[in-house]
């Protein structure tokens, strides 16, 4: 039980040696997911805590800078290097996405490029058409066949020893962000009481409920996107473009798109497909914070379309 609490808070320790890693394709260690379950149930705290136009205003920003930070760095610069940018700057974007307690930088690229390889085949850790919706959506990432890092995936990003230390300790920066909100939320209620807010609705709203918001709408890529919506490329796998998710996921449910050129930082190719992660990553190079930003060749764009 010690060993498996350690993976808590260091992932290192998911090891073929001191842990059930070698198992089947479904097996969960229930004792390991505590963490995922509590924070859902944190989200009832709301009926003791309250809300006030503050805290949901909060909860909502929060939402969408992280959703920023899944979208533009875990996954179009971690995943796909869609753009380049400096050592520091990967740090910040690595530190931003952590954010989202969505594990580690090299965890989350190294899975995604595997689901890229294996899409939609068994080996796809969260296909819906191979594994069924409830586990494409969240059974995958809480079973012990895919908790530690696929670092043969990553190897690039891996030597840098700034991410390898975030992807080991993953914890410590959803820590952080909670006691800072807690913190900031007691402030507020000392300073300015007329908000109407205080540390623990706070933590509710900004960290709980946020978190598990956005958590969900960043699943619906993975179960959703491969079943509901349409298809303009003949891609090999059953990706699909998708109005609704590609809203809450600041535009990643052009996911087709997506499947047919992974390396593009504009998952929306025409200009009605609304990509706010992509406007968001023109600021940033704009301000001249990130550079090279890659996107689709015309005629790349215009091929392997399926004719109806």
């Amino acid at each position: 039980m010690f060993k498996k609490l350690i993976h808590w808070f260091d992932n290192e320790a998911a090891t073929p040696e001191n842990n059930l890693l070698q198992v089947g394709w479904s097996e969960i260690d229930w004792l390991r997911v505590i963490p995922f379950v509590a924070i859902h149930l944190a989200c009832l705290g709301v009926f003791w805590v309250g809300a006030s136009w503050f805290a949901v205003v909060f909860a909502i920003s929060l939402y969408a800078i992280r959703m920023f930070a899944v979208t533009g760095f875990y996954h179009r610069y971690f995943s796909h290097k869609a753009f380049r940018t400096s050592r520091a700057m990967q740090f910040v974007l690595a530190v931003l996405g952590a954010t989202a307690v969505q594990r580690g930088p090299l965890w989350w690229a190294s899975h995604h490029r595997d689901h890229h390889v294996n899409s939609d085949e068994f080996e796809d850790a969260h296909s819906p058409v191979q594994h069924g919706f409830l586990w494409s959506h969240l059974g995958w990432f809480l079973s012990n066949q895919h908790f530690a890092t696929k670092t043969e995936r990553v190897k690039e990003l891996a030597k840098y020893l700034e991410l390898r230390l975030l992807d080991r300790f993953d914890v410590i920066v959803p820590v952080i962000l909670a006691v800072s909100i807690y913190l900031f939320g007691s402030f507020l209620a000392n300073v300015y009481p007329h908000l109407n807010t205080n540390g623990l609705q706070l933590l509710v709203w900004g960290f709980a409920i946020s978190t598990v918001v956005l958590y969900h709408a960043t699943f619906t890529v993975n179960s959703l996107a491969h079943v509901w919506g349409k298809r303009r490329y003949a891609t090999s796998d059953h990706s699909r473009n998708n109005l609704w998710i590609a809203l809450v996921t600041m535009g990643e449910g052009w996911h087709n798109n997506h499947h047919h050129f992974p390396g593009s930082a504009r998952q929306g190719f025409y200009w009605w497909e609304i990509d706010f992660t992509y406007y968001g990553l023109k600021v940033l190079a704009a301000l001249g914070l990130i550079w090279d930003l890659r996107t689709v060749p015309v005629e790349i764009r215009e091929s392997r379309k399926i004719k109806y």
